[in-house]
């Protein structure tokens, strides 16, 4: 049924790096999950049933690392270094932890300004103009893996995590201003 001992780039028959074709994945995951999905064995034993639970799980999984830019620098750190160590270390670069800063300042004060909604769209769109240069940036030191390209990767995926956190904070902030008016 499903080869469990492949890499999620393996399982999507994607190459491995950063940048993937998001609609090769796409088409990957529908045909993948039209052969695992767990209605197909409904009437079948109790290992085809489990077996293919197992392989939707791992499908599900796959996709979802692979679509979310973040999840896969994760996952291609640990697939080259055996460890992605960014969840419990923080960035070293102060200018950029001023700059994130600054952006929660700015979210803090948007509730009691003018026009709040304006004011979020500007850091919603300053964390995505940082992210799309961190995707660059990512892209060119996976597509080259040393150990110091892996050490810079594990950088840009801990600003990576500030940005997603920023990102997130500021949309329920906007839905939060978004349900007041």
């Amino acid at each position: 049924m499903l080869d469990f001992s492949k890499n999620y780039f393996e399982l999507f028959d994607l190459p491995l790096g950063f940048t993937v074709d998001a609609k090769r994945l796409a088409e990957r995951y529908r045909a993948l999950q039209a052969v695992t999905h767990p209605d197909r064995f409904a009437v079948a034993a109790e290992d085809e049933k489990r077996l293919s639970l197992e392989a939707s799980t791992q499908v599900n999984e796959a996709y979802r690392t692979l679509k979310d830019p973040l999840a896969r620098a994760k996952y291609l750190l640990e697939l080259h270094t055996g460890d992605p160590g960014t969840d419990s270390e923080t960035s070293k670069d102060g200018a950029f932890l001023m700059e994130q800063m600054e952006l929660r300042e700015t979210l803090a004060e948007a509730q009691t300004s003018p026009n709040p909604r304006a004011a979020v769209a500007t850091v919603l769109t300053h964390l995505a103009e940082q992210s799309v240069a961190l995707d660059k940036e990512l892209a060119g030191l996976f597509a080259a893996p040393s150990p110091a390209s892996l050490d810079a990767a594990r950088e840009l995926v801990r600003k990576l995590q500030f940005l997603d956190k920023c990102r997130r904070d500021a949309e329920e902030l906007d839905a939060a201003i978004e349900g007041h008016y």
